[in-house]
């Protein structure tokens, strides 16, 4: 179509008419910028959240209170699809660069990450929780489409009464307490976090220290409260009990004969289950960290290695030694029970203290795997559990405490680590980052 000149031109009228809606035009738009871009709430959202520094250590003592961050909108993250088997590794994320942690675990070809939250370290006072951290760690995992497991130990003394010349780790007296502080947890990261697992290893005082020792139905008692404050808020939420400690024998308190220190954990299974515990989980947790035997070997099945430092799997045979009879053990008394229960094994992995200077007391087995060994069994393990077909969830203990505990060679967490005291990676980063994860 063809315009003359005088068709496209426009009279005084007309331009005045003109003029005043540009005016409008203009007006409406620095209305739009300034209560878009500059108002006080989208100058807020704009602020970025420091991280911790990539050299920061954890402090050696109590932290002092901070006041309690204000609870962030949950964002959508992942959903909560059922899997076949999910991938997982456990990390020290509020050490450190959360992202940068985060983009490792990524480079791994891994879809979970557990971090544990010592309660007792980070809420030194009643309803004071110093959540920066954690807010990091999550931030950093949604962000990369990464899930994440929260480990909860450890009670603040302030919840606590009983307290022995050895001071360790402890439940609150009153269990209603940590049913709060799970129901405050999944407010602050509803749709954001995907797992829970109720305490760690309480069938040793070390965790479970009380004035009446190790107790399951006790145990079991705490769990079902847990359950229900974390189902009430989110349902979605996979709760995982408490991983036990494979230990082959039982103890007292020698100064107090009826206080169990530590329970074979076949025993402590048992009493679990009589007591109801499969009725207050989604899926089992458990434990084993391989010692010096491969992870297809039965405890029972003869095998020996003459030129291990650690004898203990060799001339005192034991399920607790075995990777592959503890996992079945549990199994198969979950089956009894009449349970198809899952296992979440939330820390498993092999020990190398191959290239450095020592090893933690008491952890000759790290002398007996090399690297190599380290990083083929701990890919056998990942392969046996999705082939099994009971385990849901499986967590490798660990990517980075060797870097960022600080401790050194006597660290007990260091020699299972895939990354070194300089964060370089050993065999076993690589070998899993390779491995097919169908």
């Amino acid at each position: 179509m063809n315009f003359s000149y005088d068709d496209r031109g426009a009279g005084g009228k007309h331009l005045y008419i003109i003029g005043l809606a540009w005016l409008i035009l203009i007006v409406i738009g620095l209305a739009c910028t300034w209560f878009g871009w500059f108002s006080p709430a989208a100058r807020e959202n704009r602020k970025v959240t420091p991280h911790y520094q990539p050299n920061a250590v954890l402090p050696t003592s109590t932290p002092s209170p901070t006041a309690p961050l204000a609870t962030p909108t949950p964002l959508p993250t992942i959903p909560p699809i059922e899997e076949v088997f999910g991938y997982g590794i456990a990390v020290h994320g509020v050490v450190g660069d959360a992202d940068y942690t985060m983009g490792q675990v990524q480079n791994l070809g891994l879809g979970w990450v557990k971090q544990q939250v010592r309660w007792g370290v980070f809420e030194s006072n009643p309803n004071q929780m110093d959540w920066s951290g954690f807010d990091w760690v999550v931030e950093a995992a949604n962000k990369r489409g990464i899930k994440v497991m929260f480990s909860v130990v450890d009670a603040p003394h302030w919840s606590r009464t009983y307290f022995d010349e050895n001071v360790e780790g402890a439940p609150p007296d009153d269990f209603a307490l940590l049913a709060d502080f799970m129901a405050r947890m999944v407010d602050r990261y509803r749709g954001r976090i995907h797992a829970i697992e109720v305490w760690n290893e309480q069938n040793l005082d070390r965790e479970w220290d009380t004035a009446e020792g190790i107790n399951p139905e006790r145990y079991v008692e705490l769990l079902r409260l847990s359950y229900q404050a974390i189902k009430s808020r989110d349902p979605n939420i996979i709760v995982i009990s408490g991983a036990l400690s494979p230990v082959g024998a039982t103890a007292t308190d020698p100064k107090n004969p009826n206080r169990i220190i530590y329970m074979d954990d076949f025993q402590y299974f048992d009493r679990m289950i009589a007591a109801g515990f499969l009725n207050y989980c989604d899926c089992v947790g458990a434990h084993h960290n391989g010692i010096n035997m491969p992870p297809d070997v039965a405890w029972d099945e003869g095998y020996n290695d003459p030129t291990a430092h650690f004898r203990g799997p060799f001339d005192n045979p034991d399920h607790s030694w075995s990777f592959k009879s503890t996992l079945w053990g549990y199994h198969e008394r979950i089956k009894a029970a009449g349970s198809d229960k899952p296992l979440c094994v939330t820390e498993f992995g092999w020990a190398s203290a191959e290239g450095f200077d020592g090893y933690p007391p008491g952890f000759e087995f790290a002398l007996d795997n090399t690297l190599e060994e380290q990083a083929q069994w701990d890919v056998q393990a990942f392969q046996l559990m999705r082939q099994w077909g009971f385990v849901r969830l499986a967590f490798l203990w660990n990517l980075d405490f060797a870097q960022k505990d600080g401790i050194g060679p006597t660290d007990p967490n260091a020699p299972y680590s895939i990354l070194d005291f300089r964060g370089v990676a050993r065999p076993a980063y690589g070998a899993i980052g390779a491995m097919e994860k169908p």
